[in-house]
């Protein structure tokens, strides 16, 4: 039986969810090594959610250095259908101000050498990515902002740079001139491989900045970052917790079936190895 049916992902400043009920921790064991922390498995709202800290509790994991694979896979494991993930980003827009919400529908990639597959040695597969974001779950958590009256922009692109470091100001003027509107260092690869895992998943981000484009801001510093995070981290947990009753018990959308169409390795040529690997992902469609 499945442990969890919604995973909740904390960025910077969120690192545990309040609300959460009957809490227990499990450390969940992958074939891509360790999650960034235990899971913190419990009801909020009626539902059962398992809650990871992305960076660790404590903040002691780099963006680039966050085992991708392996927090997916766990939820995964534990019976995951949704992600809801939670990400501090900067603003590339006059309108999307320090203390808003933004539901971004597409991501740019500006990473570098992350992995951002579960499919390699031996088993290729090409998921369709056009619109990353699940509707079902963009729609929850819009409804959700609306009703906490926090200001929330709905669309838009997620531009996810390596860090890090902040961007130099020739990188935020150039995105802008590119047409992104918030930027951030981490969803993008939880996006990717929540499409392949079959998990429905959406970003919700905290502004907490306008990078360092704005002439009349200065440019972003830690401490400020943290300054409104901590002030936003609140809104964000009254989101997530109202969000979940507007998630309907059963998914209509494509995410569960994201993998049907997307295996091209010839069956006969994946190993034993690859199969028992992956067998979480694809155990269903090589019967």
């Amino acid at each position: 039986m499945a442990q969890a049916e919604i995973g909740i992902i904390g960025g910077s400043g969120l690192y545990e969810m309040a609300g959460l009920a009957r809490v227990r921790e499990v450390r969940v064991a992958t074939p891509f090594g360790k999650p960034s922390d235990a899971f913190r498995l419990g009801t909020l709202s009626g539902r059962r959610v398992a809650f990871l800290a992305r960076h660790g509790r404590g903040h002691v994991i780099s963006p680039s250095e966050l085992n991708f694979r392996a927090n997916i896979y766990a939820l995964k494991k534990l019976g995951v259908e949704r992600i809801l993930s939670v990400s501090a980003v900067g603003s590339l827009r006059e309108d999307y101000r320090p203390m808003d919400m933004a539901l971004p529908a597409q991501f740019f990639d500006r990473t570098r050498g992350r992995i951002s597959t579960f499919f390699d040695r031996g088993i290729v597969a090409h998921i369709g990515f056009s619109d990353p974001m699940c509707p079902a779950v963009v729609d929850a958590l819009a409804k959700a902002s609306d009703d906490a009256g926090v200001s929330v922009h709905r669309g838009g692109t997620y531009v996810c740079m390596e860090g890090p470091a902040f961007s130099t100001k020739a990188e935020s003027n150039a995105y802008r001139a590119w047409g992104m509107d918030i930027i951030g260092m981490t969803n993008l690869q939880e996006a990717k491989l929540a499409r392949e895992a079959e998990i429905c998943y959406a970003t919700l981000a905290m502004v907490t900045d306008y990078d360092c484009w704005h002439p009349e801001h200065e440019a972003v510093t830690v401490s400020q970052v943290i300054e409104y995070l901590n002030r936003n981290v609140a809104n964000a947990q009254t989101i997530l917790r109202a969000s979940l009753a507007y998630l309907p018990k059963e998914r209509t959308c494509k995410c569960g079936s994201a993998l049907a169409h997307a295996i091209l390795t010839d069956r006969r040529k994946i190993s034993p190895q690859a199969k028992k690997r992956l067998n979480l992902l694809i155990g269903k469609y090589l019967k």
